[in-house]
């Protein structure tokens, strides 16, 4: 019976335990880097899709260049300077975009800041009071940005918690000035002790007028990105073909084909960041299941050692009465509990890995990563785990089965 072989083909393997733990360590290590590849992957996956949801679905962000074909292309639209002040004074009129609700502007870039003789390299970004909401920002002394504040070009920041802990220690920070580049700016508030964003650390950031920012400290005359929110989420497809035409005849464009800025919602930001990380995951499964692959001819190794060692009670069992199958069954449940059980405890110690790095995160980094339990990872490392047993096992299991008993039982 298939219960009466499968205890033999347990008695096989606990009968040499060492051997065993050994044999099936490929393939834990293996099916443990499955299982924390696919759950990290979902973990940040969901990270980023919730940070971009919580923008909200009236968002629209327009950047300038052509729309880039890879990382590589994307990095180069921070230097492209097609988005000009014009280009937001034009968003900003109703006759333009009759269903535009606020524009937010926005430059950044990295500089260090210098108070007395301390210094620190942080994100320096430039935009308007309306970044607050945006970010969903909030102060724990002093005040935000105000419209007065863009408009007169006031020398003013406001900065990250962390940087006012590494600046200014316990003493309040309000109303003493700041160094950013050759410019000395008062501080007018500091930030609220927020969780690192897949943005920007507003912890580790400071926030001015964007013209102090783009004259002052950056040099520049343009806006690296545009952020445009629509009244409500129907609006959205209707505003976007509004800024697509003021945003043409602004540049002068009468072919799309020489757009030189490019739309995103936040639909199109999900998709891309799903993309993404579906193809790093997909590669960093290819280099785990080498692991994989390692693991099962470490059992195939160890399963034909076991078939030589046992010559004799094959031939003995044979001589009793079991068929090929009977055999050949043993010894391919052997290599299945094997792979099996591997598989079990690769998912487990992969389950507490992702665990332990999304704890971690969140504790020490301050990034609000979830935990995701894959079933998905489940299914695959399960699943790849005992292929490689019915695979690497079957060799084995045929070449005990096809022994002579008579020759087995007299074998040295």
């Amino acid at each position: 019976m298939l219960t009466d072989v499968f205890k033999i083909a347990w008695q096989g393997v606990v009968t040499h335990t060492s051997r065993a733990v050994l044999t099936v360590l490929g393939v834990v290590i293996g099916v443990t880097s499955v299982m924390t590849v696919i759950s990290a992957g979902e973990s940040a996956q969901a990270y980023v899709v919730a940070e971009i949801s919580s923008f909200g679905p009236t968002n629209i962000f327009v950047l300038p260049g052509k729309q880039p074909k890879g990382p590589s292309g994307a990095a180069g639209t921070l230097s492209n300077d097609s988005l000009k002040e014009r280009d937001v004074e034009s968003l900003k009129q109703k006759t333009n975009v009759p269903k535009v609700k606020a524009v937010i502007p926005y430059v950044f870039g990295y500089e260090t800041l210098v108070v007395d003789e301390e210094k620190y390299n942080a994100m320096v970004i430039g935009s308007s009071e309306l970044i607050q909401k945006n970010f969903d920002l909030s102060v724990s002394s002093g005040r935000f940005l105000l419209g007065s504040d863009i408009t007169d070009h006031t020398q003013v920041v406001v900065i990250g918690d962390t940087i006012r802990e590494k600046l200014f220690g316990l003493s309040d920070p309000v109303g003493q000035k700041i160094k950013i580049g050759n410019s000395k700016l008062t501080i007018v508030g500091v930030l609220a002790k927020k969780g690192q964003s897949s943005f920007f650390d507003a912890n580790k950031s400071v926030i001015a007028p964007y013209p102090v920012i783009q004259q002052n400290i950056l040099g520049i005359k343009y806006f690296q990105r545009l952020i445009v929110e629509a009244q409500t989420a129907e609006d959205v497809s209707g505003t976007i073909a509004d800024i697509t035409t003021t945003l043409r005849i602004n540049h002068n464009i009468t072919d799309p084909a020489k757009d030189d800025f490019f739309i995103r919602t936040q639909g199109d930001l999900v998709n891309q960041i799903s993309t993404i990380t579906t193809i790093l995951t997909v590669l960093l499964l290819c280099v785990a299941a080498i692991s994989l692959i390692v693991g099962g001819v470490g059992i195939m190794n160890i399963m034909l050692v076991s078939v030589t060692e046992r010559t004799k009670e094959i031939g003995l069992r044979k001589a009793l009465g079991a068929t090929n199958k009977n055999i050949l069954r043993q010894f391919l449940y052997e290599a299945l509990i094997l792979t099996g059980g591997g598989g079990l405890i690769g998912v487990g110690l992969g389950t507490a890995l992702v665990w332990g790095m999304t704890w971690a995160a969140q504790s020490f980094a301050g990034i609000n990563l979830p935990y995701v339990f894959s079933l998905r990872g489940l299914v695959v490392g399960l699943g790849v785990s005992v292929t490689i047993g019915l695979v690497f096992g079957i060799f084995p299991a045929r070449s005990a089965a096809k022994k002579n008993p008579v020759e087995s039982l007299y074998s040295d």
